[in-house]
């Protein structure tokens, strides 16, 4: 893939990686563990990007957080609020409905626009 194109598919993966995010963690999870598991599912994304994420989500209400010291070494975990559940759904709902207008886009040349 060319060079050119980075951009473009970063700015499409941006996104996503909010509404990931926000369905991963209906279950507690702390930063690195979140990184892990988003790669593991395809979503590659730095730690500079994914912290600074996690605490505007949390800001906006989105995410709620609480310290764990009980481990030899203290962790933030976070998880998903009602707030950040209902826009996780609504992303979700979105990102469906997007689908299947770039899908008629690509399976249904449609008629030309008259003139």
């Amino acid at each position: 893939m060319s060079e050119s194109f980075d951009p473009h598919l970063q700015e499409l993966r941006r996104g996503t990686v909010v509404l990931a995010c926000l369905r991963l963690l209906r279950t507690p999870g702390y930063g690195y563990s979140l990184l892990e598991q988003l790669e593991s599912r395809g979503f590659t994304t730095d730690a500079n990007t994914l912290y600074p994420l996690l605490r505007r989500l949390e800001k906006q209400g989105f995410l709620t957080s609480e310290w764990n010291t009980e481990d030899s070494r203290p962790r933030k975990f976070y998880v998903t609020s009602a707030d950040g559940t209902s826009l996780a759904e609504t992303l979700s709902q979105d990102w469906a409905d997007l689908t299947r207008s770039i899908a008629s886009l690509t399976d249904d040349p449609g008629t030309p626009e008259e003139n």
